[in-house]
């Protein structure tokens, strides 16, 4: 039976800052689908302190940015969009057109095909999110996406010249210093100078991932990426200065960014405790941190490994970090997360930056039934069928029959008159 050493903020507080989201996220929404460019002019200026003559960055301007980062910067950069892209392309080899005889003379298929145009938000603010360009744009452009469009708000009213430079050089066609719900509204509406696009992809805060819910069906999203939140999973053989660090260095994200530990060993859960406010002393964004870990740290005593699997399945976070003896027991049993992050040799910062797996991954137990942002986001998989005359025949009278005991008779005519036309053929 698991035992919480410590919990987080009850639902129901949780949920009335939800309702709070919502509603700023829908009237700001509806006032852009109303008043356009105006209304996205206004929001920016209201939020970023950003009133530029033109959201849209020229050519010029970006080609003066990318010259003005220093050379490691950039080597750096495409050194992580090299890892990136080589597993995004493995990804994408992995996805095979497919065409199938199911009976004689009866051909059904399918194509994968990119979507036209894809947004690709890339969060900014307190930390300007570099890595975000990486995994989004890169992975559309792997995809086949011809127009990818790439946003992230201006960092204390400056452009953020180092995720730019990122945009610039993982190809997007198009680079727009405007961010929040003010920016996926208009790429996913349109505006008189905004063309709106198919997809909308990207981490972000709450506001932003309740923009993409209230957005889907207009267009298309990847998933709902709110605060990120991480999972540490531990035995006694874990470090408890590797586990508070973990938690921490994600917990830094966000006040809202949740953060757990499921452990086998009480022990360990309490020397965490104390490592994690003896590292709050020094650690450089303590300020968000520790308000993280105090109104959403979670540490759940259990009495097994299965049962460690139970209650991680319950949580389905985005990251998950297995520090014990045998971390592939996880990869084996364990279902519903966004990545896993295996033994203490590894560590989200690493899938968070560098390593080649993507970052956008499903939050608020969106881990239940879908995975993270890859390049099968960025295309449709749409099926085909072609029939020769006495194939056609032969279905018809099938789908006659079954399309009677449905009642669609005009269906059911539909079959029959290829089973009269091309029954002459036989």
């Amino acid at each position: 039976m698991p035992k919480y050493m410590k919990s987080g903020m009850n639902q129901d507080e949780i949920k009335s800052m939800d309702s709070k989201v919502y509603e700023s996220v829908r009237d700001i929404i509806d006032d852009i689908t109303h008043n356009g460019d105006e209304a996205v002019l206004r929001y920016s200026k209201k939020f970023d302190n950003w009133a530029p003559e033109c959201f849209l960055l020229s050519k010029a301007q970006i080609e003066e940015i990318v010259q003005s980062i220093p050379e490691q910067t950039v080597e750096d950069i495409k050194f992580a969009q090299t890892q990136i892209k080589r597993f995004a392309e493995a990804q994408k080899a992995s996805m095979h057109d497919l065409e199938i005889e199911t009976l004689p003379g009866v051909t059904l298929g399918h194509k994968n095909i990119p979507v036209s145009s894809a947004c690709c938000y890339i969060p900014g603010g307190r930390y300007p999110m570099v890595a975000s360009a990486h995994m989004s744009v890169l992975t559309a452009k792997v995809a086949g996406v011809k127009r990818v469009v790439a946003c992230t708000p201006p960092s204390n009213g400056t452009i953020p010249k180092e995720t730019v430079c990122a945009m610039a050089l993982a190809g997007a066609d198009e680079i727009y210093i405007l961010g929040g719900v003010q920016a996926l509204a208009a790429l996913a509406i349109g505006t008189d100078t905004i063309q709106p696009v198919d997809v909308l992809v990207g981490p972000g805060n709450a506001y932003v991932a309740e923009a993409k819910r209230q957005l889907f069906g207009r267009v298309g999203i990847d998933l709902i990426a709110g605060p990120t939140e991480t999972l540490v999973i531990a035995d006694h053989t874990a470090d408890a200065e590797i586990v508070a660090c973990d938690l921490l260095g994600q917990g830094e994200h966000g006040t809202n960014s949740p953060c757990a530990l499921i452990t086998t060993s009480e022990e360990l859960a309490l020397e965490t405790l104390k490592e994690i406010e003896r590292q709050l002393e020094v650690l450089p964004t303590a300020d968000v941190a520790r308000i993280s870990w105090r109104d959403y740290g979670t540490i759940i005593l259990v009495d097994s490994i299965e049962e460690a699997v139970v209650e991680a399945d319950k949580l389905a976070y985005e990251h998950v970090e297995v520090l014990t003896k045998d971390p592939r027991y996880f990869l084996k049993n364990l279902s519903n997360y966004g990545a896993l992050f295996l033994g203490p040799e590894t560590n989200v910062a690493y899938g968070d930056k560098v390593i080649g797996t993507n970052h956008t991954l499903p939050t608020g137990k969106a881990a239940r039934y879908t995975g993270g942002l890859w390049v099968g986001k960025f295309i449709k998989t749409c099926t085909y069928q072609q029939c020769t005359p006495e194939a056609s025949s032969y279905i018809g009278e099938y789908a006659a029959r079954l399309c009677e005991i449905e009642h669609f008779m005009g269906h059911r005519e539909q079959a029959l008159l290829r089973v009269r036309r091309y029954r002459k053929s036989k």
